[in-house]
């Protein structure tokens, strides 16, 4: 009997050994995120570009740039091989933070074999090497990336430069990528005024003049900041705000679907970027659009600005006041100076004793 029992028992410890390893198998692989678990989505590429093939690449090993659709999912380097037609990428990354890539979609990649997944090679800097099949240049690439923390697969897309690779590498001829970024700038910025209308700013009951007002700003990754408190200008009772970046790196900003240059700073010099923009709420968050230069390619950021509903008068007596200051300075030591003069002109006379002759 006791010799019974004891196989029992064996054989459920040995199932419940092995239940838990076919769980595991079964579950893993299979989530995939939904939007809400995901950051903001950034567009690949540009309007315009037209997918190369590998045929129209010259066989070669190119550094490529690559851009991708999140800011979570950072390659360090891609390196582009190209064969026969073929073409593969090297993409290093050099975060621990996924455990696979698939060339396809979170939902493809949960219901595919593991052997389609792309696991990574360690490089002799311990970092993350994967080999991913390119099918086309300048066009974008469904990747799906395993985190091994959220154990799910994010979707992300991927786009690999052709006017990245050295001249001579691509057989036909490549279109005028700074136009096709212009012209896409413009389409937003005029949908952008098509659902927002003008960008109109809010009035006051206020004297035109200069103020000063605190402000805020959040949004992007929370890096950026602006100078508080900022100059606010009253014009025909209409309030608008000087935003001073902390970077020189923002070349126009989007405010109510219109575009506003920077009044300083050009988006490529060392003098941060100063706009005057209307302020389209008091005490209340407003959104904007932010393009900034400090990235691979140009990246509009969207940011919500705060400006607090009291506005305090700017002081123009400080300036006034300094004057005064140093030319009654100027003056306490002009007297002491004549003071001392007169003191040396008028010292002690020595006297002579007249004796008889």
């Amino acid at each position: 009997m006791k010799q019974k029992w004891t196989a029992v028992l064996l054989t459920l410890a040995l199932m419940l050994s092995v239940f838990p390893t076919v769980l595991v198998s079964e579950a893993a692989y299979t989530d995939v995120a939904s939007a809400s678990d995901m950051t903001t989505v950034e567009e690949v590429g540009v309007k315009g570009m037209e997918p190369i093939s590998g045929t129209d690449v010259k066989d070669g090993t190119y550094d490529v740039t690559v851009e991708t659709s999140s800011s979570m999912f950072k390659i360090d380097k891609a390196v582009l091989n190209v064969e026969n037609g073929a073409m593969t990428a090297k993409l290093t990354i050099s975060s621990n933070s996924y455990k696979a890539l698939f060339a396809g979609t979170g939902a493809q990649a949960a219901k595919s074999e593991e052997t389609t997944y792309l696991f990574p090679e360690t490089d002799a800097d311990g970092n993350q090497v994967y080999t991913f099949p390119v099918t086309a240049l300048d066009e974008g690439l469904s990747c799906a990336a395993y985190s091994n923390r959220k154990e799910q697969w994010y979707d992300r897309q991927i786009l690999f430069r052709a006017d990245s690779l050295p001249e001579g590498a691509v057989l036909v001829a490549l279109p005028d990528y700074a136009a096709l970024e212009e012209a896409a700038k413009e389409e937003r910025i005029a949908s952008l005024q098509e659902e927002s209308g003008s960008a109109e700013a809010v009035k006051v009951d206020l004297k035109d003049g200069d103020y000063t007002a605190e402000v805020t700003l959040e949004g992007g990754s929370g890096k950026a900041s602006i100078t508080s408190p900022a100059k606010i200008t009253v014009k025909d009772g209409a309030i608008y705000a000087d935003i001073e970046w902390s970077s020189p790196h923002y070349d126009y900003m989007i405010v109510g679907g219109e575009k506003f240059l920077p009044e300083k700073g050009t988006g490529t010099g060392d003098v941060n970027s100063v706009f005057r923009i209307p302020v389209l709420a008091l005490g209340q968050p407003f959104a904007v659009k932010a393009d900034t230069t400090a990235m691979s390619k140009p990246h509009e950021i969207d940011y919500t600005i705060t400006v607090k509903g009291t506005l305090n008068k700017a002081s123009k007596g400080g300036s006034k006041l300094a004057l005064i200051l140093v030319a009654a300075a100027a003056l306490i030591l002009l007297a002491a100076l004549l003071l001392l003069k007169l003191g040396r002109g008028r010292g002690p006379k020595t006297g002579t004793a007249g004796g008889a002759g």
